[in-house]
């Protein structure tokens, strides 16, 4: 299977920036899309940005033209770059990856994992 492991969360002044990164490891596998959603204390998991295998991208409307999703495949690296940081960004972010990988047997198997989550809080 595929693990995902997040890094760069932390704690940033209103209007700040911190860049996340989530990367993938395992064996004989690609990955397709890779999304970052996520999740504020009382509130849904929502979906902040998507990046498919051709490099397109799309964004929650609340975060687009501040936040840019990126990926590095010879890395199996995918990055969330967050500008102009707003209190209402403060949340458990999670990097979500969707793809497939050979097993034992050398059969093809989708695959879709998430991430433990990385804390991005924005506070003065």
């Amino acid at each position: 299977q595929v693990q995902l492991v997040e890094s760069g969360g932390g704690l940033v002044q209103p209007g700040g920036s911190l860049r996340l990164s989530c990367a993938a490891s395992g064996t004989s596998f690609s990955i397709d899309a890779m999304d970052w959603f996520r999740q504020a204390p009382g509130k849904l998991r929502e979906l902040v940005a998507h990046i498919n295998s051709g490099g397109s991208t799309s964004y929650a409307d609340s975060v687009k033209g501040r936040f840019t999703i990126s990926r590095d495949d010879a890395k199996n690296t995918v990055y969330l770059q967050m500008n102009t940081l707003k209190p209402e960004d403060t949340a458990e972010y999670y990097c979500y990856a969707e793809g497939s990988y050979y097993d034992s047997g050398a059969r093809l198997k989708a695959f879709n994992s998430w991430g433990q989550g990385t804390q991005v809080t924005v506070s003065s």
